[in-house]
């Protein structure tokens, strides 16, 4: 089933002067901090118009925040929220609660992230620890793999 309005949900992507090219782009993030905004932002939000220009604004104000202890520190400046532009402090709490997942899992960097959700015994106590996070849910939990390039389908669970 479709609906009418399902092409206003996806992310538009952009070639290098800015211009809209094509309906679709990949949301995957270099950027431990734009991977955790992103999963607290999404639920219930349209990505092209609400999430994805927070995590693009983040990824251009906090580029040391590419890893978990960078992204820490910007955290403990209380700021991320002008940052993201976003006044809800419960997403900002989710982020900051799925931040402290990663570091009491040690994983500091994407690919660290990446590594940890590919393999089978590492992927589910990292899914565990993260689904006890306040509105991580399963379908947010894959959604992280997508934003790690993780392929749900690779992975046996």
């Amino acid at each position: 089933m479709t609906i009418d309005n399902d092409d206003a949900n996806l992310p538009a992507q952009l070639d290098s002067h800015g211009v809209d090219d094509s309906a679709e782009v990949s949301r995957s993030w270099d950027h431990i901090g734009a991977i955790i905004v992103d999963a607290a932002l999404q639920r219930r939000q349209n990505y092209h118009a609400t999430v994805r220009p927070r995590v693009v604004a983040l990824v251009e104000a906090w580029p040391d925040a590419a890893t978990t202890s960078g992204f820490r520190r910007r955290l403990d400046t209380g700021t991320l929220s002008e940052v993201i532009d976003w006044p809800s402090p419960g997403r900002v709490a989710q982020v900051e609660d799925m931040t402290r997942v990663l570091e009491s899992q040690g994983i500091e960097t994407v690919a660290e992230l990446r590594a940890a959700l590919g393999a089978p015994s590492g992927r589910a106590v990292l899914r565990e620890a993260l689904g006890a996070v306040r509105h991580v849910s399963p379908k947010t939990l894959d959604y992280i793999d997508t934003l790690s390039e993780i392929s749900t389908d690779a992975v046996e669970e």
